[in-house]
């Protein structure tokens, strides 16, 4: 068995204190929280499982890595502290452990990344005898593997595109909703998440990742981005009232450019309200949607819908991620030290996890 640290317990740090009780090759052995509050609590509380594990939530980080666990998911989040998210996993790998983790954006193709970001990481991984593996959903395995599994169906293959569309009321992270993206902000404020060059550094990473995958040379990454304003004031059950006039929809677009055209794309449809931009994509039942287009001969469109948590659209695409990254921790821990991603990972069957609900 692998023993495994959970740190974090937020929206995706829940699905992973579940992924890795579920997992037949990995026993969990501590979980890291930041709030006092959490600290002494069962895990199986925090994971929403129903029933005790028999762990204790801790926040003694050091304590916890001193024991030399070999995985560790990094659940806490790296959105609005990006510097300590990155010397937080520096200190697992050190500490000789196996690290997935969502977090680190400018890591899901580390061959891309600055090299601020990338040569600690080595120097840890020499250091320490760690790895590190990113990913998620989007960006994650809705701009990686998937289209790139599917684009192998093709016959001839003219664009990729890779889209999520979701209503933003479903998730339960009113800091990022509202000032990372924008919902429910003036329309002259400028998110973080949509300034110029931003998306490109979130997603540029899955489009170097696809181009390098099928064998093609980009010529550039462009944006577009498109926002559109709510009609009305509108109320959500986990962030409050989105008043008229404020942002409640969003569109962008990055785009990996061969050849002089968007040839694979990452778009993002988002929206607070469905009353919001009614004349853009939206997913099949309105709550939430992945979905990869293929235009070519044949044309292929898949789309993917996870729910948890009460069929909560968005805590089922936390979900999926967690599942991929926990999934890989065995295959990770067999594999030398290193800096791995999507396309070094594989995506395996859950051999072992059929019917397997909980211990």
């Amino acid at each position: 068995m692998i023993s495994t640290v959970v740190w974090g317990t937020g929206n995706a740090g829940r699905a992973a204190i579940r992924a890795v009780a579920a997992h037949p090759a990995l026993a969990l052995t501590a979980v890291i929280v930041h709030s006092p509050g959490k600290v002494g609590r069962d895990a199986g509380e925090l994971g929403g499982l129903g029933h005790r594990l028999g762990i204790a939530a801790t926040d003694d980080t050091e304590a916890v890595l001193a024991a030399g666990p070999r995985a560790v998911v990094y659940a806490a989040t790296g959105d609005v502290r990006p510097d300590e998210a990155l010397a937080d996993v520096v200190r697992a790998i050190r500490a000789g452990a196996v690290v997935v983790t969502p977090s680190m954006y400018a890591l899901y193709d580390h061959r891309s990344a600055p090299a601020e970001l990338r040569d600690p990481v080595l120097a840890a991984v020499e250091a320490g005898g760690g790895s590190l593996f990113v990913s998620g959903v989007d960006p994650g395995w809705g701009n990686d593997v998937l289209p790139l599994l599917i684009s192998g169906l093709g016959t001839t293959v003219d664009v990729i595109r890779c889209q999520e569309i979701f209503d933003y009321s479903t998730y339960d992270q009113p800091d990022s909703v509202r000032y990372l993206i924008g919902m429910g902000m003036p329309m002259d404020y400028l998110p973080p998440m949509l300034a110029p060059t931003v998306p490109t550094m979130v997603w540029g990473g899955q489009i170097r990742l696809m181009a390098r995958a099928l064998g093609v040379e980009l010529e550039e990454i462009r944006e577009t981005l498109e926002r559109r304003p709510l009609g009305a004031t509108v109320s959500t059950r986990t962030m409050g009232d989105f008043e008229a006039g404020t942002q409640g929809a969003v569109r962008f677009e990055v785009q990996g450019v061969v050849e002089g055209e968007a040839r694979i794309v990452v778009e993002h449809i988002t929206r607070i309200h469905p009353s919001c931009a009614p004349g853009w994509p939206v997913p099949p039942d309105g709550a939430g949607a992945h979905r990869v287009i293929i235009e070519g001969r044949p044309r292929i469109e898949v789309t993917v819908e996870a729910t948890d948590e009460d069929e909560n659209r968005s805590a089922g695409g936390n979900a999926t991620a967690v599942g991929r990254l926990v999934g890989a921790i065995d295959w990770l821990a067999d594999a030398p030290p290193g800096l791995y991603d999507a396309l070094d990972v594989p995506l395996r069957p859950a051999v072992g996890r059929l019917g397997r609900r909980r211990r």
